[in-house]
């Protein structure tokens, strides 16, 4: 098995080629991101296992469902509370299709609209009718509230969380981990799923930190470092996350790879936290003798095509949504 010995910082560290596979990974499925928005006909890429089965993009905030949630934090009310309330009411459920029921239901979704019966009742029947209420991406696990459904308990934690005032405590908040912490303080919020709704948050007018202040390693990100470092010398999974943001470009050009990275901006911790766990999955076909720190061995979703992709529309604060409209009118021409 190839391994490759180097120092980061004190620590002499060991990597399998499972990173090798981290960044050539990083750079296809980026690269299957471009010529899809770009309208190139499939297939997109070559590579086997990422034709045939669903990864997210490299790129956190490029993914479908995160796409969603951006656009539905900008479109509508940009009072603080406003913003919470969409932001968890589609988080929390991550499904497209939950929001929109929810929306044909009562309109605009305010916190004057907003009613834990109303909604609730709207999800029961949508149940009623063997419709999904929940993604399986994310395990969101029930607060408790008393309530017998899930998807109720949900909705008044989401109740809890406005009438706390979160969305003072976040506007208040010094950092990207106060912001972490403080979500992590409710009920049923842990450690993943925090940073997750963290990241959420400052998409939105009522945050602008550095995507690179603070990371929370999830359980396959975990497993995809343990796969990439056989040996970390007690180096930290925070640190390794880190390193990978800070030396990315040096990796790229040692493993003589091109990345096409998000109209002009580098990936951050949130990204490549993400790879890992797509690495992770990745490993599972193109490195099964390399285990991790899970016992999953196959990848179960396939990857179906849903048409050609939208106009990516990222935080404007960003800076890069008039990029993403120029190469999206080139490909228009094209067509």
């Amino acid at each position: 098995m190839k391994v490759e010995r180097f120092r980061i910082g004190h620590h002499n560290v060991v990597a399998s080629g499972v990173l090798q596979s981290y960044w050539y990974f990083a750079q296809e499925r980026q690269r299957v991101y471009h010529a899809r928005l770009a309208g190139d006909s499939p297939p997109w890429t070559i590579d086997p296992v990422i034709s045939q089965y669903r990864f997210t993009n490299a790129y956190r905030a490029a993914d479908r469902v995160s796409q969603d949630l951006i656009r539905i934090a900008y479109d509508g009310p940009q009072t603080p509370e406003n913003i919470v309330l969409r932001v968890l009411l589609f988080r929390f459920f991550n499904k497209p299709s939950t929001w929109r029921a929810l929306n044909d239901a009562f309109g605009e979704i305010t916190t004057e609209s907003f009613d834990v019966e109303a909604f609730g009742l709207v999800l029961d029947q949508m149940l009623m009718r063997d419709e999904r209420v929940y993604s399986a991406a994310y395990i969101v696990p029930p607060p408790p509230f008393g309530a017998k459904r899930k998807h109720r308990n949900h909705l008044m934690l989401i109740e809890h969380m406005l009438k706390s005032g979160l969305d003072r405590d976040l506007a208040s908040a010094k950092s990207l981990q106060a912001v972490y912490e403080t979500i992590q303080s409710y009920p049923s919020l842990g450690p993943f799923l925090a940073y997750q709704l963290a990241i959420d948050f400052n998409y939105t007018k009522l945050l602008d930190f550095d995507e690179n202040d603070f990371v929370v390693p999830g359980p396959g990100a975990r497993s995809g470092i343990a796969k990439c470092f056989l040996d970390l010398d007690g180096l930290s999974h925070e640190d390794v996350i880190r390193w990978m943001v800070d030396n990315q470009v040096d990796q790229f050009d040692h493993y003589d790879l091109f990345f096409h990275d998000l109209f002009g901006r580098s990936l951050t911790l949130i990204d490549c936290q993400n790879l890992f766990c797509e690495t992770d999955k990745y490993a599972r076909v193109m490195h099964p003798e390399i285990p991790g720190s899970g016992n999953r061995t196959r990848i179960k979703q396939q990857f179906f095509q849903h048409g050609s992709s939208p106009a990516p529309f990222f935080p404007p604060k960003w800076g890069i949504n008039s990029d993403a409209n120029v190469q999206l009118e080139h490909a228009l021409v094209r067509l």
